[in-house]
Formats: structure tokens, C-alpha cells, sequence
């Protein structure tokens, strides 16, 4: 049976749309100079991996009036595409816990006060509108 494709970013797919949202918009040339030159990444392999992109519903293209080139912008936005990565975690890790997500990463690493603060606020305003 063929794998079903992944709604999430891989890191090489995130990196390209991390250029794309920064941007705006970009056409393959544009995408490639964005990126550090360390990475040494092709044309064709950043083509194919927008195109990817452009399958998975993350971009889609148009070409500039009097120009050949193909323009890539964003469908899904940053804050979206987060969501759909922690839901995919939350399935594939925690079996849909909420609780068993949140605490391996509370026991993961120290909260600095300020983190904290912002969590039991949080929280506490849950809990005020449930009561609602």
C-alpha cells in the first residue's frame, strides 16, 4: 500500500518556506539566493521541493506579466503550519494527549519565571471562560 503523503514541513521544506514567508513572495532564483550559500543548495532541488510544496497545499505560483518566471507565495501561513507540525506530534508521539505533550515538555527543560507566568495566565483565563 503507498504511504499517504505528509501534511507536515519537512526541514528542508520549512527552510524554503521560512524564505517564503519572510518574503512574501519569490520566484526559484529568489528562493536560492535567500538561502545561506553553506548549504549549497541547486536550483532544481529548490524547484522540486516548491513544487513539493505547492502539492502539499503550502505555496502556490503565478508568473510576473512579461517574465518566465514562476512566483511562489504562501497558502498556509507560518502560525498554521505550527499547528498542523504539533498536531502531527501530538498523534504520532503522544497518542492525541494533550497532557502527555505538555508535561514532557515542561519536564524537558526549566520554564524561566516569565514562561511560567505566561502559562498559568493562560490557563487561569481557560478556566474562567469554561466557567462561563
Amino acid at each position: 500500500m503507498p504511504r499517504k503523503p505528509s501534511t507536515t514541513l519537512t526541514e528542508a521544506e520549512q527552510r524554503l518556506m521560512e524564505v517564503l514567508w519572510r518574503r512574501g513572495e519569490a520566484t526559484v532564483a529568489e528562493v536560492v539566493e535567500a538561502l545561506p550559500a553553506e548549504l549549497g543548495l541547486a536550483y532544481n532541488t529548490v524547484l522540486t521541493t516548491l513544487r513539493i510544496l505547492e502539492r502539499k497545499g503550502y505555496l502556490r505560483h503565478r508568473q510576473r506579466p512579461g517574465a518566465r518566471a514562476f512566483v511562489y507565495r504562501p497558502r498556509v501561513a507560518r502560525a498554521e503550519a505550527r499547528r498542523r507540525a504539533v498536531r502531527d506530534l501530538l498523534r504520532r508521539f503522544f497518542g492525541q494527549s494533550h497532557e502527555a505533550l505538555v508535561l514532557n515538555l515542561l519536564q524537558d527543560e526549566p520554564l524561566e519565571e516569565a514562561e511560567r507566568k505566561r502559562i498559568r495566565a493562560l490557563l487561569d483565563a481557560m478556566d474562567r471562560e469554561a466557567k462561563s
